[in-house]
Order: C-alpha cells, then sequence, then structure tokens
C-alpha cells in the first residue's frame, strides 16, 4: 500500500538527513521515533505528497506519488492521504461540521460518514460549534476527523500527543490505531514523544543530520 524507496532529502548539502525505506501493506501501522531536527516531519510531508524528495519514489497503492503535479497531485492527496498536523489545521471561523464538509468538497468526496465519525470520536454534539469554542483535545479530535473524512488509504500523524497530558495522549493514539484498523488503512505516527512506545510494536528510530 506504501512504499519508499532511496529517498533523499537535504536543505542544505550539509544537512541530510538519513531516511529508511519503508514498505507497509494495508492495515500495517508504523511509529518513526525521533529527536527535534532528525527529519521525522520531513519524511511524513515527503510522504504526504507535501514536499518532493530529491531523489527515491514514493508509491501509494501502486500510484507514484510524485509522478502527479498539480491539480491531480492534489486530488489524489485528498482522495488517499489523511494527515493530522502538529498544530490543528482547522478553520476557526467554520463549525466543526463544515470543516469536515471542506476536505469532503475538495476531493469529490460525498461526506456521508461525517457525522459517524464525529460520533466515534466523541464531538459529536459539538459538530454545530465554531472551531474556535473547542478545547484542545477538541480540535486534536476535529483534525482527527477532518484526516479521516474521506476515508483514507494512508494515515500520517506529526506528533500527535506532542501537547497532551497522560491520559489524553493514550486516548488520541487508542483512536486513530482504531480508526485506521476501521479503514484498514496504513497508519504512520512520527513523534518523539517515548509515551507512544507502547501502543505500536512497529518502529524505527532515525537519527540526526549525517
Amino acid at each position: 500500500m506504501l512504499e519508499a524507496k532511496n529517498i533523499e532529502f537535504h536543505y542544505s548539502p550539509q544537512q541530510k538527513f538519513n531516511i529508511p525505506d519503508i514498505l507497509l501493506s494495508q492495515g500495517e501501522q508504523l511509529l518513526i521515533l525521533g529527536k527535534s531536527g532528525s527529519g521525522k516531519t520531513t519524511i511524513l510531508n515527503m510522504l504526504g505528497g507535501l514536499l518532493k524528495p530529491l531523489k527515491g519514489e514514493i508509491k501509494i497503492d501502486g500510484t507514484s506519488l510524485y509522478s502527479l503535479k498539480g491539480a491531480s497531485l492534489d486530488k489524489f492527496r485528498g482522495k488517499n492521504i489523511g494527515i493530522i498536523f502538529q498544530k490543528p489545521h482547522i478553520l476557526d471561523p467554520l463549525t466543526v461540521l463544515e470543516n469536515l464538509k471542506l476536505a469532503n468538497y475538495f476531493s469529490g468526496a460525498k461526506g456521508d460518514k461525517n457525522e459517524t465519525l464525529l460520533k466515534e470520536l466523541g464531538i459529536f454534539e459539538k459538530r454545530d460549534a465554531k472551531v474556535y469554542t473547542l478545547s484542545e483535545g477538541e480540535a486534536q479530535r476535529l483534525s482527527i476527523a477532518r484526516a479521516l473524512a474521506n476515508s483514507p488509504k494512508v494515515i500520517l500523524a506529526d506528533e500527535p500527543t506532542a501537547s497532551l497530558d497522560d491520559v489524553n495522549a493514550a486516548t488520541v493514539v487508542k483512536l486513530l490505531k482504531e480508526q485506521a484498523e476501521k479503514f484498514n488503512a496504513v497508519l504512520i505516527i512520527v513523534t518523539h514523544d517515548q509515551r507512544v512506545k507502547d501502543h505500536i510494536s512497529n518502529q524505527i528510530t532515525i537519527g540526526g543530520e549525517s
């Protein structure tokens, strides 16, 4: 389902990241651990179609991601990849449900699972609330819902527990795993948070610059 081979990337020749090959079948989960500056978010952005590698190839469900360009890449990403960013990428002026409908609109999805998703994530009663009225935990759950709104084949989460206490951190990882299993999707979490290690057995640790 997801294959990344011979990936190379650097922001300068003196700042080269060690990027391992990744091969994951449908439904598999992977935890990428590393300290700040190790390239975790860079890897996630490349896997998510947001940052083109200098060398190598990334395939999702047999499609070479960076053979697509412009609107084609945007549509493929919107339909197949759900990204949970470290800071919620949700629109404050919109309601909870409107944020999901916006994600549906850009990928051409129907959005018939939005309300079910909000119920499963425990924020259905907030569906008509403006985003700026949400607590931090509710906003994080909305970010997860928005990433899952189009039933993606690949779910990518960047430091999803960074700002959460132990109880909420465990809850968020559990929710991510449950939703990934429901969609039979690949789940990749990148984090420096050692608390996540006990939740996903398939792990790689990346170092700093080389």
